[in-house]
């Protein structure tokens, strides 16, 4: 992907950006080079590039580099296995090795460019491949797997040969898999399977085999990418390209690490546009993100929680377990869309439904209230002491009539009943099998989503293995935990698509005018002082209070009166950060004398300190409202990210803040609102007035704006206390720290 430039901004930053970087290949845009109009504000690409993979995965001709015959030898089993490959695929396979002169009766040839056709696809079987991919290149092959290991992962020297690699490739117009990657693309892929597929990505292919096992369980799966390394193919490359299959129902991804952040948003943006669910376990929770930041924006986001709001806001599914993985993908793969959003909980046990229904509805589903005419429907069929209004509780399915069935078809006929959930604690023959039954049949004659949860340790039971796996219309789970994620995600990620726009489509294309008056005002390698900092805020219409820098008691006092007293006296400089530790901030002084002796004060401590400054700000002081904070700092793998959370002295103890990469839309600023513990503090808490929530999310744009223009020559930005008056008054910014980079 295209890199930054934004030292080189003289006119339109995006022409600077492609004079710097030439155009990108021709896959890089739907097929053609991209141009100026297919970049944002800041030199970035607004589209996904889709490779055509459709030969890697299905090619005319394959050439193994490398392979053998001899029993024993690690190369003999991988090609004993692409050659089977090929032959379910319909490839032509050749051999590649320049002692041999047939593999497996296959004939062989000593190098590739002795091969008797041009090949889609080569495997290389060897330990250093950059010679090979040089002759591929000649050659014009298409695609190459790397199966060697000993680079990025290993250290300084093998990121070295990997970045040769890498150049390499690039050069050639060769586009590679790996290295340090394995057979998973290679598979064997159930063909009697039908319904929407599963594609699989993983960065370690052990880790995808639970879900490549799913088939055995009835649950398709079309495609597995073992990205490896990522040289060059990425994970996007690959939810880009599977987003486009009319086959693949949903995408699950097991990340490590990801090689590009924009790469990636603009990847997960193709598959929501298309209603494509993406569903991924990113490994690093843990992660400290630790950086050195003079802001407190700066502090309050470490790597993952930037990769989870990312992940959020694009709308890609994030779960934990591999388990959660199988299950999610499974069910987002092969539902419907949801007709409602309500989840019904029905069971045998009253214990067992109220269990259940207490953790669905800390997890955020919806269980309504079955209306009364409904209940008393259902109970023509359940005995009135028993609890009907959802949870719904049937003490004990019924097993030698229709009941059975009329109770499940009643509960599904509710126009609030999106979901209808089946706990089955344990086998309990016959009322478990005709109950498993019952609702299989129901789930074949309805558009609405039939969930059990076989609780059976052991998994044996004719109506798990034949009854409810062989259903594709009903998900069938083994934990509580696990149901309960999938359908929450299922119902998220409807809601979401059905209201998706692409930020993209909206992103700024052209720097505005108050780009050029802040480009003025960047310092390259400096901290500005507050006075500065407030200046930039300025140019981009962020208010700020009324405020005059001085160098003299005598100019403080006639500055105070211009002002309006009470005022707030500060010290200002480059380097200033955390000026009220120093005692270099004075609040409410109302007199000319306590004004002059301010002044007197802060130079003192400032030159005691020796701390520079440019001057003393005398400010406005403004008490009523909520303090916020809003800044921007600078991720390695996204870029500018834009920050928000409940600001003053609550912002490094409550640690209460949201994060979005942008571009983003307003519908996503309100969405970081509603995101903070502290959301209350804004609609007013005992008897205070709400407070302007619409002047908060216009500082919320107006700083991603900076964050898009400004691009990395903004380092850090830090407005803390944004103080959010009462509705309809607006937001002023009272203090501010920039950094330029």
């Amino acid at each position: 992907m295209l890199g930054s430039t934004h030292g080189t901004f003289t006119t339109d930053p995006r022409r600077a950006h492609v004079v710097a970087c030439g155009e990108l290949p021709p896959h890089a845009v739907h097929g053609r080079a991209v141009t100026a109009d297919d970049l944002d504000v800041s030199g970035r690409p607004l589209y996904a590039g889709v490779p055509d993979l459709d030969r890697f995965f299905r090619p005319a001709s394959v050439a193994v580099v490398g392979a053998s015959d001899a029993e024993g030898r690690p190369n003999t089993g991988i090609t004993r296995q692409l050659i089977a490959w090929a032959e379910r695929v319909g490839a032509r396979l050749h051999p590649v090795h320049p002692t041999r002169q047939s593999v497996f009766g296959i004939p062989c040839f000593p190098s590739v460019a002795d091969l008797p056709e041009q090949v889609d696809l080569a495997v290389l079987l060897v330990g250093d491949p950059l010679p090979v991919i040089e002759q591929l290149a000649e050659e014009k092959v298409r695609f190459a797997v790397a199966f060697a290991s000993g680079f990025a992962e290993t250290g300084e020297e093998g990121a070295a040969a990997q970045a040769r690699i890498t150049a390499a490739v690039q050069r050639s117009g060769l586009r590679l898999l790996g290295p340090n990657t394995n057979l998973n693309a290679f598979e064997e892929f159930r063909e009697d399977l039908e319904g929407p597929a599963i594609a699989l990505i993983t960065q370690s292919g052990h880790q995808g085999r639970p879900l490549f096992t799913m088939q055995e369980l009835g649950v398709r799966l079309s495609h597995w990418a073992p990205t490896g390394n990522e040289a060059d193919l990425e994970t996007s490359d690959f939810i880009s390209y599977f987003a486009e299959r009319p086959e693949v129902g949903a995408i699950a991804c097991y990340v490590e690490g990801l090689k590009d952040g924009r790469a990636f948003l603009l990847a997960a943006d193709r598959a929501a546009r298309r209603g494509v669910p993406v569903v991924a376990v990113k490994v690093g929770r843990t992660e400290t993100g630790a950086r050195t930041a003079a802001s407190h924006t700066g502090k309050l986001t470490g790597a993952d929680t930037v990769v989870d709001a990312a992940m959020r806001q694009f709308g890609v599914i994030r779960v934990d377990g591999l388990d959660e993985l199988q299950d999610t993908s499974a069910l987002l793969a092969r539902a419907r869309k949801p007709t409602a959003d309500g989840v019904v909980v029905y069971s045998i046990s009253g214990g067992t439904g109220a269990h259940f229904a207490d953790l669905a509805t800390e997890a955020g589903l919806a269980l309504p209230t079955l209306s009364a005419d409904r209940q008393a429907e259902l109970h023509q069929w359940i005995p009135e002491y028993l609890n009907v209004a959802n949870p719904v509780d049937n003490g004990g399915h019924p097993v030698g009539d229709w009941r059975g069935r009329k109770i499940i078809d009643a509960i599904l006929d509710d126009p609030e009943v999106g979901v209808l959930i089946c706990p089955i604690t344990g086998p309990f023959p016959p009322m478990s099998d005709k109950l498993a039954q019952d609702l299989v049949d129901a789930a074949e004659q309805t558009d609405k989503l039939v969930c059990v949860v076989w609780g059976s340790p052991v998994g044996t039971e004719e109506a798990y293995r034949t009854t409810l796996l062989g259903s594709s219309r009903v998900a069938t789970f083994r934990t509580f935990a696990n149901c309960i994620t999938a359908v929450r995600a299922h119902l998220d990620h409807h809601r979401f698509t059905a209201h998706y726009r692409s930020p993209f489509d909206e992103a700024p294309r052209t720097p505005s005018p108050s780009f050029r008056k802040a480009q003025a005002l960047m310092r390259p390698g400096q901290q500005l002082s507050e006075h500065a900092a407030k200046q930039l805020l300025r140019a981009y219409g962020i208010r700020v209070p009324r405020e005059q820098l001085v160098t003299s008691a005598a100019a403080a006092v006639r500055a105070a009166g211009l002002v309006g007293y009470p005022v707030v006296m500060k010290a200002s400089g480059a380097r200033l950060a955390h000026k009220t530790e120093l005692g270099l901030v004075k609040i409410g002084l109302t007199s000319a004398s306590q004004v002059r002796d301010a002044y007197r004060e802060l130079t003192d401590i400032a030159r005691y300190e020796g701390v520079e400054l440019d001057g003393i700000l005398v400010c406005q002081m403004v008490e009523r409202g909520v303090e916020m904070v809003v800044g921007v700092t600078h991720d390695p793998l996204f870029g500018p990210t834009v920050t928000v959370g409940l600001g003053g002295v609550l912002v490094e103890v409550l640690r209460d803040a949201a994060v979005r990469v942008p571009p983003f839309g307003e519908d996503q600023a309100k969405a970081m609102l509603s995101e903070l513990r502290g959301r209350a503090l804004l609609d007013g808490v005992r008897g205070a007035a709400p407070a302007d929530v619409d002047a908060l999310v216009e500082v919320v744009l107006r700083v991603q704006r900076m964050a898009l223009e400004l691009g990395d020559d903004l380092a850090e930005l830090d407005i803390n206390p944004l103080m959010v008056l009462p509705r309809g008054q607006g937001a002023v910014a009272l203090d501010a720290l920039a950094v330029c980079r």
